[in-house]
């Protein structure tokens, strides 16, 4: 099949059904045979999902009336992609995207139409969407104000920084192996890395690899994690003899992260609600040989898991709005709207007053997010702290990220870390 016709089938799921880009693309992934095709259908998809408020705006600029049809609208966006940000030929990039609509005659006139329209007035139609503030930095209009609201000073580089590329970090396992040592591994497979300086257990790749060409990687040696989530592990500072509890611990990439920074726990509990996503956990665990106890449950009603046992750590790793990891997960922008902030809100309030008896006293809990909104951060662990006499912050002092009144922030983009929050927060 046409791999722009896949692409297409993929995006439409996107924008008509709402389903994830990653779950639309691990749906179609299987059934293409030649890895070349499989990363331009990945590009493909990733690209107009990243640039799709400016494609989109373009788009409706050399139209007489909307597009109805989805995959047609979906492969008309698929062509003005590689025309304005991939090095694939004008001509191949017209003619294979016209060919993509080869079952629907009209469609493949109107494609056809609609990019030759724009090779012929890109500079006037580029020049337009620049004056258009959500095609200017392709962000939906709600999350623009949102965010120039929190962060006036940042809010561009914000933008500009979701629509990049994101580094691929690894992360060392210390307990196995040292990170100079698996950096002359990378070296002996010509896999360029540096180390990150705050961070003991990252490196961060100059070009992404598949992870069956990292060394060791099924021996457990290294993960796939941003130094943004490996921070999480050091800031719990979990000591020997602890009982950890990882809440909302899928995949599980923080909860391996303990494990190997401390092998001397007493116990690691890791809990989460979606029974699909705490297989993932298992996996991951077991790639490492590492073990903790797997519960599948509400963290917002504990007392349906909880043995009664307080815990000296726990991670709150809370669901949130994802719009720190937007350059991992352009589909976010398409898919996330203005009132989930609210509901997300809510949320983790109710976990975090859920969760806050297990915490023995003197014990820390860590509150995590991958957003950079003051609703679901500060302010939410500011109103915390004023519902709770027993809750102190201990401040993170730290040369990443940005200190707070209330916690510390990372912006998307900075250190090239993707946008993080984390408090700290101690029981009396």
């Amino acid at each position: 099949m046409n791999s722009r016709l896949i692409a297409a089938r993929v995006l439409s799921r996107v924008l008509q059904d709402g389903q994830s880009l990653t779950a639309a693309l691990d749906n179609v992934m299987p059934t293409i045979e030649s890895v070349k095709d499989r990363a331009f259908v990945q590009a493909l998809c990733y690209g107009v999902c990243r640039y799709y408020h400016r494609l989109d705006f373009i788009l409706s600029q050399l139209l007489d009336k909307p597009l109805k049809d989805i995959d047609v609208k979906c492969l008309a966006l698929i062509g003005l992609y590689q025309l304005q940000f991939m090095r694939v030929k004008p001509h191949a990039a017209v003619s294979e995207t016209v060919a993509a609509a080869r079952k629907k005659p009209w469609a493949k006139s109107l494609i056809n139409a609609v990019l030759r329209s724009y090779l012929r007035e890109q500079d006037r139609i580029e020049q337009q969407a620049d004056q258009e503030q959500s095609a200017a930095v392709s962000h939906p209009h709600w999350l623009i104000q949102q965010i120039q609201h929190d962060w006036p000073q940042q809010s561009l580089q914000l933008f500009l920084e979701n629509n990049h590329q994101p580094p691929m970090v690894l992360r060392v396992n210390l307990a196995r192996t040292s990170r100079e040592h698996y950096l002359n591994l990378l070296i002996e497979r010509d896999i360029s890395a540096v180390p990150v300086d705050f961070c003991m257990s990252a490196l961060r790749l100059d070009r992404p690899v598949p992870v069956d060409l990292l060394p060791g990687f099924e021996q457990g040696l290294v993960s796939v994690q941003d130094t943004a989530a490996q921070l999480a592990a050091q800031l719990l500072d979990v000591q020997p003899g602890q009982r950890v509890l990882d809440v909302c611990a899928a995949p599980g990439g923080k909860a391996a992260h303990i494990l190997e920074s401390q092998p001397q726990l007493k116990e690691l509990v890791a809990v989460d609600i979606d029974a699909a996503r705490m297989q993932r956990v298992s996996e991951n665990l077991q790639r490492l040989t590492l073990t903790a106890r797997l519960l599948v449950g509400d963290a917002a009603n504990p007392e349906a898991w909880w043995d009664g046992q307080t815990f000296e750590r726990i991670l709150l790793d809370a669901p949130c709005s994802a719009l720190g990891v937007v350059r991992r997960h352009p589909d976010i922008k398409l898919l996330r709207r203005a009132e989930d902030i609210a509901q997300l809100q809510s949320l983790q309030k109710n976990i975090l007053d859920a969760i806050w008896p297990l915490l023995a006293p003197g014990g820390i809990l860590l509150y995590a997010t991958c957003s950079v909104l003051k609703q679901e951060n500060e302010q939410q662990i500011q109103a915390f702290l004023t519902a709770h006499s027993d809750a102190a912050q201990l401040p993170i002092e730290a040369s990443w990220g940005s200190g707070r009144e209330f916690g510390r922030q990372i912006f998307t983009g900075e250190s090239a870390m993707d946008g993080f929050y984390y408090a700290r927060i101690i029981k009396r």
